[in-house]
């Protein structure tokens, strides 16, 4: 089998495609149980996050067209509108790529994070669903030891940059003195509450939290000093805010362009700071065309993401060079499985020859036979029984001029080389 990972990420494709292609958490087993039923795929797994949506796969060929035409059929795109923003890493490339992306390297913020969990969400789902196998399950957990390695050994992450920090940050580049200001956070997910502890640890003055199960908000603020609602309460609440930051699985829009104005007014066209890090989006594209709203979505994000990168690029050259040996590790553990059954079957052969061998040194012993004896013939049967075949195929070698066959050989049983 060969491994496969296909996808789209924010570096290959805009927010408009990765949010039609995005797939949400309860979407997941069914989609993942029809993935892997395509013909020529024996095991998937699929990683869907606001940047990203990769499918991993385990080929009897290294057919990609598969992976993206069903990804096609299942999000009703043409080829000419989905296949330029795709990019296809076969076998070592997908180690690679994938080990990559566990340790934050090709992701928006590089060394966050979150994506790790992420992945580790993937897998789960995908084990739940039973799409994974031996191989897709080796390479997960080689994954997730390998990014831990590299969080040890390197200061990737010691920055405390991500996605939710570079959201605060815009706040406060926009409101100086946060103390002074209520910010309201739609979701009560990972990415949610890092952005909440961050404006907590800058000063906010007040924080209300949104989420479609009250609970889960109520969970969040507890900690955290907010005020929780449902997500059908921010009508009423929306003008009570400055900053908005909303991350939600959302499959269409929490905030509308009308809901805004209306805010706008009662706030006496005070400005708004929204921060959609969803995909899809949750603020409806047309809400930034109103005049008093700054709305600022993952991809503009990426200009205050660069500054926080300098003091990760040389802990990222350190955690190539991990990721590079690693990936050789894995591979030569890939290649070996090539072998498995070739063991298997010769070890087969050899307990045939020795159930037989052994049979007949009892049968000897039943009959009274001297048991010295009985050893050294059941040592000198398995040993000619044994080496009969190699031996032979290595005769016929040497009468074709088969050289390399009898070179393979010499390594193959440790052989010293024989001197002319």
């Amino acid at each position: 089998m060969a491994l496969l990972a296909v996808g789209l990420n924010h570096k290959t494709a805009p927010v408009q495609i990765r949010e039609r292609v995005a797939f949400a958490p309860d979407q997941l087993p069914e989609t993942l149980r029809n993935l892997a039923a395509q013909a020529n795929i024996r095991e998937a797994a699929i990683l869907s996050t606001c940047n990203r949506t990769e499918m991993l796969c385990c080929v009897d060929t290294a057919d990609s067209e598969i992976i993206i035409e069903w990804l096609r059929e299942h999000r009703e795109f043409s080829a000419n509108e989905l296949n330029p923003y795709m990019y296809i890493h076969p076998e070592q490339s997908a180690v690679r790529h994938m080990l990559r992306v566990a340790s934050g390297l090709d992701s928006l913020v590089l060394g966050e994070p979150q994506i790790l969990g992420q992945l580790k969400d993937a897998y789960s789902l995908a084990k739940d669903a039973g799409t994974v196998g031996t191989q897709l399950s080796k390479l997960f957990e080689y994954t997730f030891s390998v990014a831990k390695q590299v969080r040890t050994d390197t200061a990737i992450g010691a920055s405390p940059v991500s996605v939710a920090f570079s959201a605060v940050s815009l706040s406060k580049q926009i409101f100086s003195d946060l103390s002074e200001h209520t910010a309201l956070l739609i979701g009560a997910g990972e990415t949610i509450e890092l952005a909440a502890r961050h404006l907590k640890e800058s000063g906010i003055k007040r924080l209300i939290i949104a989420n479609r199960t009250l609970a889960k908000a109520e969970a969040l603020v507890t900690e955290l000093e907010g005020y929780a609602i449902t997500l059908g309460d921010i009508p009423a609440h929306l003008a009570e805010a400055d900053i908005v930051i909303s991350s939600t699985a959302s499959q269409l829009p929490i905030l509308g362009k009308g809901a805004v104005e209306r805010a706008i007014k009662i706030r006496k066209h005070q400005p708004i700071l929204m921060v959609d890090i969803a995909v899809p989006r949750d603020i409806e594209e047309e809400v930034g065309e109103l005049d008093d709203v700054y709305l600022y979505t993952v991809d503009d994000l990426q200009e205050i993401i660069s500054e926080g990168l300098r003091s990760r690029q040389e802990a990222a050259l350190q955690a190539e060079e991990i990721i590079d040996t690693q990936v050789t590790h894995f591979m030569g553990w890939l290649r070996s499985l090539d072998a498995v059954s070739t063991i298997r079957n010769y070890r087969s052969k050899i307990d045939i020859i020795r159930e037989a061998e052994l049979d007949k040194a009892k049968r000897m012993l039943a009959q009274g036979n001297d048991p010295e004896k009985v050893l050294t013939q059941l040592a000198r049967g398995l040993t000619n029984k044994i080496v009969h075949t190699p031996s032979a195929q290595m005769k016929q070698a040497g009468f074709d001029g088969r050289s390399d066959l009898l070179d393979a050989a010499r390594e193959l049983l440790d052989l010293d080389i024989p001197e002319n």
